[in-house]
């Protein structure tokens, strides 16, 4: 078995063998800070360190070129509490690409792996402030659906901020909430053969009104399943280039929705961009994404140290 297929092998084999003997508990769910549940958020990335699975994420859009390129993109990854507040996480993905008058490209991205460090989770406020590194390993996946030969690694800055703390005569406002994350990434090289790589600042905000959170803690106005497990949402994921190169900013803006039970959620985007230099198709991202701690709470139910 190659490094590639054990790699993906390793996200089975906890929900194929596991699964049968695990206890639920909803107390030791994780991405809480108070009352306030923030879920996985799909097109960026999370303020706080949990033991959790993507798979699989699905990612469909038409990118610009010439020709343009159809995508399809099938992705997972997975996140391991070692201590009460640090993480690891490992990612890795398969795309499809498929231009007018050329043959299927398909392959591996390369590997992302990165760790975080939960630095503040304040209940009462219903806030959580982590820092952490991501890295981009070059030359692990293939060179023929763009790859890069190089590595990138990106330091960064995560938050959560519930708006439960405010007073009830803005009820309806409580169940607000923003997540988001800042950080800048540093490429192993400067430049390649086709042209200079910059080192870019990496932003992105989510916008959340959780209706888990209006019923439960705000106001019951008597929602039934599945609505009541809705939280409605707006990311906002950019990219601006600081050097090197002239650029504008890139990103894209994506509208959808996630339901969230006690062992799993599922959520769908679609994938606006906001600019030319972005692209100029629209696409939808979907994923399925499992608590680790609430599906297998006897294996991933503590962190591995306890400090």
């Amino acid at each position: 078995m190659n490094f590639k297929n054990a790699f993906l092998t390793t996200f089975y084999i906890p929900l194929g063998i596991y699964a049968l003997v695990a206890t639920p508990n909803w107390a030791d769910a994780h991405g809480f800070a108070g009352e306030r549940f923030f879920p996985a958020t799909i097109s960026t990335d999370d303020p706080f360190v949990a033991d959790e699975l993507s798979l699989p994420t699905f990612q469909a859009i038409r990118q610009p070129g010439a020709p343009p390129a159809k995508t399809f993109d099938f992705s997972a990854d997975i996140a391991l509490k070692l201590t009460p507040n640090f993480g690891i996480e490992i990612a890795d993905g398969y795309l499809l690409q498929k231009s007018s008058g050329s043959r299927l490209q398909t392959g591996f991205h390369n590997v992302e792996v990165g760790g975080k460090y939960q630095l503040l989770v304040s209940a009462e406020h219903e806030t959580i402030v982590s820092i952490g590194v991501n890295t981009e390993i070059g030359g692990t996946g293939r060179a023929s659906i763009g790859t890069d030969r190089f590595s990138t690694i990106t330091p960064g800055l995560f938050f959560g901020k519930g708006l439960g703390d405010l007073p009830d005569s803005v009820w309806a406002l409580r169940p607000l909430a923003l997540t988001g994350q800042l950080g800048v990434s540093f490429p192993t090289r400067s430049s390649v053969e086709g042209g200079r790589i910059p080192n870019n600042l990496g932003w992105g905000v989510a916008v959340e009104y959780s209706l888990i959170y209006l019923e439960e803690h705000v106001k019951d106005i008597g929602l039934c399943a599945p609505c009541k497990r809705l939280i409605p949402l707006v990311e906002f994921a950019m990219q601006t280039p600081l050097n090197r190169v002239s650029g504008p900013t890139t990103g894209t803006v994506n509208p959808g929705i996630i339901w969230s039970g006690q062992y799993f959620q599922l959520g769908v985007e679609a994938i606006i961009p906001i600019n030319s230099h972005t692209g100029n198709n629209v696409g939808v991202v979907g994923q399925l994404h499992f608590y680790l701690d609430d599906t297998l709470p006897k294996v991933f139910g503590k962190p591995l140290i306890n400090l």
